[in-house]
């Protein structure tokens, strides 16, 4: 087994003293003999202070295979390594363990120091003091919880992401390719072109009254402007708070009620596929229903979709709607920046539960800034010849954070897109990277599982060579779909950055870097700079070594999230007083026999059967395992006998016939991953699973058609396809 150990530190920015993670000190085992020359990993066992990443030995005791980038990975091999080449690596920013290790022991040992020295390669109109680098309290018991980091430096994030380039002389870069709907609409902007629409609507939103502080509701699809609107709300010190647009007049209303907006901006419809979505007309609406709460937004600027509906067929209140064509250009393309201290809020996101009001996670300027860039920059090994594209919508934090502010921060150049991925068929994705010559393609397990369904026929039938590096985001990527994505996407010789983070935690925390060591499908593998997992129990007690419980994270980091707006008690009562000195991520995960970590799930997704508890994520991946399956996910019901039950939606792969046979199958296979007390209750075939248009499934409607209360299914407007839930329905008792 291997050997782990704590290395507490002697130097900290802030009160407390920090400690590393558990870490093995085991060196991996060198990839297999290959032409390809592989990257072999040195021994890390010398100084006391050397820690060494794990990677070699297998959970179990067969041979597990060590595959090099070029090479397949074996389709039934759950445990496998994918070494980086030693092409790869030659080039990686982290290029070995020892790189890793010497960088994430500093940022432990001397936070202060190793974030500083990042923030410094970014302008600021007034240095921080060396004293307010970061200043922290995590423990409810000891006071309010308070995370504070460049405090007294003055910045702002849109002149790093943009000004900053155009000044250096690349101005004439590429900053967006934006995608349409259908295939022949396109668009692009360069860095001083970005720059001159930013001033403009930054001068037309001073021009009405918004000033530093104020708020901005921003209600638009994946056009440039959404991203153009954060910038310019940035640049003038206003909060932006982006509303995905997909999302009901109601849940509208209510984060314009909470934050209270001088502006609303949107546009009056977008096509996804061959869906028309009147977006003003939902915007109307919700701001009928926020007055009556007393809220009166002055203003709603509107920009003209003109591929999805003429300006005649807009509803319009005249003295409230404004057209940004018609006011937006006469702007000025030069408009000062406000400079803002590091700790200023920067954007408002309400995350929305099962029940009651959402929350407004606030993030910061200063921290948020440094951390967005240097995790983009790092977690890609981003190079500045790259073409990127994010799959994700900005209505989401991974659209804020590894759409717009982290690429843009490092000057990259990136693809927006509007339409749906598989539309007009499901070749899209690699189509429009063939297209612009895509390198880093990030995107949800979700569509890889989607896509799964479809072949690899719509993959094989476009070159793709342009790609690589991969990215996963958003819920744990099942191995299955891992292989998939690695052999069948990415050629084999592409490394997936397989990333857990939050919309809390504003950037990667658990990451592999493409460069520096090996993966296993489905694993986050370790901890990004100055991040510091632990795993503890029920209790609250660190677990060392092998173990599964609770995933908290110890000390503060820069992107994390300040409080959520106006609620302060929710604030600390959520994420703080579960386990005290600690953030409580929400999240269960398992770190196995080398150090790895697999996430497994929210600890609410986790079904208490008989006494064991099972991660929904673990019985998702043991039926995706099966040939047939193209995608499940599981929720818990009451059981009258084993207190939870287990019920599993199951999307079989295109072709392939309901049948009871299949269903014992599919039981087998989890009995025989997992264990007999994992097997489902209920298989629910499933043409499809109720989804956002970024492919988040939203398991609570699947709890409410899982238990019958088929009466509280709640706001379904978010869904990319509405009609799913009526199949899903009408198959409850097949």
């Amino acid at each position: 087994m291997a050997q782990y150990i704590y290395a507490t530190t002697a130097r900290c920015c802030c009160s407390s003293a920090r400690a590393h993670p558990a870490i093995p000190l085991q060196a991996p085992a060198p990839a297999p003999s290959s032409s390809r020359s592989p990257l072999r990993w040195r021994s890390a066992m010398g100084a006391s202070d050397r820690l060494a990443v794990a990677a070699a030995r297998p959970r179990h005791a067969a041979p597990c295979a060590a595959i090099v980038l070029g090479e397949p990975l074996p389709a039934s091999d759950d445990h496998g390594l994918v070494h980086p080449s030693a092409d790869f690596a030659a080039q990686a920013l982290v290029s070995s363990p020892q790189q890793y290790l010497e960088m994430y022991q500093r940022s432990i040992d001397d936070p202060a120091g190793f974030w500083s020295e990042i923030a410094e390669t970014f302008y600021w109109k007034q240095k921080w003091s060396p004293e307010e680098v970061c200043n922290e309290n995590l423990d409810v018991t000891k006071g309010p919880i308070k995370i504070e980091w460049f405090k007294g430096g003055k910045t702002n994030i849109c002149h790093n992401a943009v000004d900053r380039y155009v000044e250096a002389g690349d101005g004439a870069k590429i900053a967006m390719y934006w995608e349409g709907n259908e295939p022949d609409q396109d668009g692009k902007l360069t860095y001083s072109e970005l720059l001159d629409k930013v001033c403009q609507l930054a001068n037309y939103l001073k021009s009405v009254g918004v000033e530093k502080g104020d708020a901005v509701v921003i209600y638009l699809p994946m056009l440039m402007e959404l991203p153009i609107a954060m910038l310019a709300c940035a640049r003038i010190g206003a909060v932006h708070s982006v509303v995905f647009a997909g999302f009901s007049a109601d849940a509208i209303a209510q984060r314009i009620t909470d934050c209270k907006p001088k502006v609303v901006i949107t546009c009056n419809a977008v096509k996804r596929g061959q869906k028309l979505i009147p977006l003003k007309d939902i915007v109307d609406a919700s701001l009928v229903e926020s007055a009556k709460n007393g809220v009166t937004v002055g203003i709603c600027l509107t920009y003209e979709n003109q591929l999805a509906m003429k300006k005649e067929d807009t509803q319009w209140i005249a003295g409230r709607d404004v057209w940004w064509q018609d006011v937006v250009p006469n702007f000025p393309t030069r408009c000062d920046v406000e400079w803002v201290d590091a700790e200023d809020p920067l954007f408002l996101l309400y995350t929305s539960g099962s029940t009651g009001k959402p929350k407004g996670v606030l993030h910061t300027t200063g921290g948020y800034m440094v951390y967005a860039a240097t995790t983009f920059k790092h977690a890609f090994d981003y190079k500045p010849t790259d073409i990127y594209w994010c799959t994700a919508d900005c209505g989401w934090i991974t659209g804020h954070s590894y759409v717009t502010y982290g690429p843009l921060l490092n000057g990259a150049t990136v693809l927006v897109y509007e339409g749906a991925p598989n539309y007009p068929d499901p070749g899209r994705c690699w189509d429009i990277v063939d297209k612009y010559g895509v390198t880093i393609f990030y995107t949800a397990p979700t569509l890889i599982r989607s896509l799964m369904r479809d072949g690899s026929v719509y993959v094989d039938r476009y070159s793709r060579k342009s790609l690589r590096v991969l990215g996963s985001v958003g819920e744990p990527i099942n191995p299955t779909a891992w292989r998939w994505f690695y052999n069948v996407v990415g050629d084999s010789r592409c490394p997936i950055s397989d990333t857990w983070w939050q919309t809390e935690t504003g950037g990667f925390m658990i990451t592999p870097l493409p460069g520096a060591w090996p993966q296993k499908p489905g694993s986050a593998t370790f901890p990004f700079f100055g991040v510091q997992p632990v795993i503890v129990d029920e209790k609250g007690r660190e677990m060392t070594g092998e173990c599964s419980g609770y995933l908290c994270i110890k000390n503060s980091w820069p992107g994390a999230f300040r409080t959520l707006y106006g609620d302060k008690d929710r604030y600390e009562t959520t994420y703080f007083k579960p386990f005290s000195g600690y953030y409580f991520s929400g999240d269960g995960c398992r770190r196995d026999k080398d150090g790895y970590h697999w996430l497994t799930g929210r600890v609410d997704d986790v079904i208490n059967v008989s006494g064991h508890r099972i991660g929904t994520a673990e019985v998702e991946s043991a039926l995706v395992s099966h040939p047939k399956c193209a995608e499940a996910a599981v929720v818990g019901i009451d059981h009258e006998v084993k207190g939870q039950g287990i019920y599993a939606f199951v999307t079989l792969v295109d072709g392939v016939p309901y049948s009871d046979d299949l269903r014992k199958s599919l039981i087998m296979a989890v009995r025989s991953q997992i264990g007999a007390f994992a097997a489902p209750d209920k298989i629910h075939w499933a043409p499809g699973l109720p989804k956002t248009r970024s492919g988040k499934i939203m398991r609570r409607i699947l709890r409410k058609i899982a238990s019958r209360q088929l009466d509280e299914l709640g706001d379904t407007s978010t869904l990319a396809d509405p009609g799913v839930v009526d199949q899903l329905i009408s198959l409850s008792d097949s």
